[in-house]
């Protein structure tokens, strides 16, 4: 089974910094495991790898979509698989770096998201009217009827992946829960994860903003307000939807700048959930530890030479 390095945490942790290490030590290449920065037209909040720091290190998949082209889970996994298969041909270690765990679960797990085999993301029509209809709380008991043991893992207010499941039962006659366990892995993925202290992991959240702020983060989010009539995928994307109410003028901008800090770190925290529930990861403290890099490239070594 091909072998591949995946680099995964919340926000704002260094990952990024790592994978650049990581590539330059082993002779890597880094391929983005981040579900935003395809996206040719946002690099500021979506937090891409720089110019100089793609220049210390070759990097796929960023930068190769317009926003307003449709962009799923399922295109992911094909385009990653190619450019894994690609760094392979040249003698490079793939080196996945991301913060979408889904996506990253999607690559290295045959998870079964829609037909068999398939990695499709829509959703039936029927059960997308029975939310509208009934809320949150009914389309999760309807899908408690179906399959108890996935109601365990999947909270009420999480309706994507409630309609997911309701989806993945419906089409395939399968219970959801009983198709997660039966994931088989498509890579030997040894999985890194940056973390640290929480509350430090929030000053750099906090802190990365204020830069992203500096740096144009506004001029971007206008880009989208101003294109905000046409549905796309990055109109959900935190670091611009929370400035819409600046450019409507029913709030100051101080407000939507913390607004945005909060639902960043609200972000990092489903990051890490995601992480710890889904995926066997090996974590390192980046911000508390000096020596965690020379841990991480003893650990590679090892596993390299399993």
């Amino acid at each position: 089974m091909q072998k591949i390095i995946v680099v995964v945490g919340p926000t704002a942790v260094g990952k990024t910094s790592l994978a650049i290490k990581l590539a330059q030590q082993i002779n890597g290449q880094i391929i983005s495991g981040d579900s935003m920065q395809i996206y040719r037209e946002v690099s500021i909040g979506t937090a891409k790898a720089t110019e100089e720091e793609q220049a210390a290190a070759p990097h796929l998949l960023i930068n190769q979509k317009s926003v307003f082209e449709e962009y799923s889970v399922k295109d992911f996994v094909a385009d990653a698989t190619k450019a894994i298969d690609k760094t392979i041909q040249i003698k490079k270690m793939p080196i996945i770096c991301g913060g979408t765990g889904f996506y990253i679960n999607a690559l290295i797990n045959k998870l079964q998201l829609g037909e068999p085999g398939e990695y499709e993301t829509s959703v039936e029509p029927k059960f997308e009217v029975f939310l509208a209809e009934h809320g949150p709380e009914k389309l999760w008991q309807l899908l408690q009827e179906r399959d108890p043991q996935a109601c365990e893992k999947i909270p009420v207010e999480n309706t994507r992946r409630v309609l997911r499941a309701l989806t993945v039962i419906d089409r395939t006659g399968e219970k959801f829960s009983q198709q997660q366990a039966q994931i088989k892995p498509r890579y030997d993925a040894l999985l890194i994860g940056l973390n640290s202290e929480r509350q430090l992991v929030y000053d750099r959240i906090n802190k990365r903003v204020d830069i992203m702020m500096t740096e144009g983060l506004l001029d971007e989010a206008k880009f989208i307000y101003e294109n905000r009539a046409r549905e796309y995928q990055i109109l959900q994307a935190i670091g611009y939807k929370e400035f819409f109410p600046y450019f409507e003028g029913t709030s100051d901008l101080n407000t939507c700048v913390e607004k945005l800090k909060q639902a960043s770190r609200k972000y990092a925290k489903r990051q890490l959930t995601y992480f710890r529930n889904k995926l066997t990861v090996n974590w390192y403290d980046s911000l508390n530890d000096p020596n965690y890099f020379e841990e991480i490239l003893t650990k590679v070594e090892q596993w390299q030479n399993e």
